[in-house]
């Protein structure tokens, strides 16, 4: 589970670390008086940013530094009035419904921070570096060297002294170092404490020296969690945090019936079950000249009704062509899953073409079933074996244009 950014600052700030003074805004005059707020205690710079589950804010305009309450003003009608493109959205964008307005820092210097788990490894990781402010992929691509990575036990956590060690080695300075440790403690804290998949701060930084704090201040300006999905039932106050506005309608919809459901970009829709099976599948539409236009799972005991609007959810994709059902009956027995494809199938009606593959327990009875039903159900055809439903999909789509 993803969650905004304010609301990570809220979690950092909660854990100790220290985060600039912000607030969010809904609307308009919310935004505006917030950003009056904080001209009036003496910030003289805001930042104004969108609120969505993307990348590349920035350089789509959604992400503003005013002085003044009019440019707020301007900023934040632009953003709520308009849809965000990016590099992450596609071309259809994402309406913005929130903003963060905060106190805008001044920067001396910029760093990268997260942890998150090493699957290598098998173990969480802090990964540090001390060229953040951009993505941490183009730092890996082109300066791998600037990367630190520091395993973390998996009982005692980040140690004390691993994060002054990996201040020095960042190059914090005086009290930089203790800051800079104090809040690699309080990330790892966190990270542990929520059942984190991922706690990331890019830009960590430094603020230039002034007369109360001549080594600078040390800030976490830009926060990104994830979570563990899987322990989310020990996470209430977390669980509050989901935000299903910024969640794939079909994907929340397959989630209420138990269906692992992810939109891909292509035409051929695929039913399977089991996630090892769903990637074969996908694989050998590809092999085969086809694309996929979704991963989905429908579990090792799917019901005539999950079934049903596994259908219905794929169907609701306007670019599928096609569907290609690719089933092994181990729990599952292919005479129940035959049925309840016969029956989601009328229920549902298919203007495309519909390619079943079945294999396993009960295997025989099932294709009977499907065979009985194929006068009633034009679309279907059956196929022996997982190469040749790939190719039939792939061949009807092409033939239906």
């Amino acid at each position: 589970m993803k969650i905004h950014e304010y609301q990570a600052r809220q979690l950092l700030a909660k854990a100790g670390v220290a985060v600039p003074a912000f607030a969010v805004a809904e609307d308009i005059p919310t935004a505006v008086a917030e950003a009056k707020k904080l001209f009036d205690a003496g910030i003289k710079e805001i930042v104004i940013k969108a609120q969505v589950h993307a990348g590349g804010r920035g350089k789509a305009g959604f992400v503003k530094l005013v002085t003044n309450l009019k440019d707020a003003e301007a900023a934040a009608t632009f953003m709520l009035t308009n849809k965000m493109v990016s590099y992450q959205t596609g071309p259809e964008g994402l309406v913005v419904k929130k903003l963060l307005i905060a106190a805008a820092e001044a920067i001396a210097k910029e760093y990268y921070l997260a942890i998150t788990i090493d699957r290598s490894r098998r173990t969480a990781t802090l990964i540090a570096s001390a060229e953040g402010g951009v993505e941490i992929e183009v730092v890996a691509e082109k300066n791998p060297a600037a990367i630190i990575k520091v395993p973390l036990h998996p009982i005692m956590g980040l140690q004390a002294f691993q994060a002054r060690e990996l201040a020095f080695q960042l190059g914090f300075k005086g009290k930089q170092v203790g800051q800079a440790a104090d809040i690699m403690m309080k990330v790892g804290k966190v990270f542990r404490e929520t059942d984190a998949s991922l706690v990331e701060i890019n830009p960590l930084v430094v603020t230039p020296a002034d007369e109360k704090n001549p080594d600078g201040r040390v800030l976490a300006l830009d926060a990104k969690f994830q979570f563990d999905d899987n322990a989310l039932f020990r996470h209430p106050e977390l669980q509050a945090l989901f935000d299903p506005t910024e969640e794939n309608p079909a994907e929340l919809r397959a989630h209420e019936f138990g269906l692992s459901y992810v939109a891909l970009d292509g035409n051929i829709g695929c039913l399977v079950n089991g996630a090892g099976l769903a990637m074969a599948t996908m694989d050998i539409v590809k092999l085969h000249g086809g694309e996929p236009a979704n991963f989905l799972d429908v579990g090792g005991s799917a019901s005539e009704e999950a079934v049903t609007e596994a259908f219905r959810i794929i169907l609701s994709d306007p670019n599928v062509k096609g569907i290609m059902v690719n089933i092994f009956g181990g729990i599952m027995q292919c005479d129940k899953i035959a049925r309840a494809i016969v029956t989601s199938a009328k229920n549902v009606g298919f203007k495309v073409p519909l390619v079943v593959r079945l294999e396993g327990t009960n295997v025989a009875a099932a294709r009977q079933i499907l065979a009985d039903a194929q006068a009633e159900i034009p679309a279907m055809q059956a196929a022996t074996d997982l190469t040749d439903a790939a190719s039939r999909i792939v061949a009807a789509v092409r033939k239906a244009g």
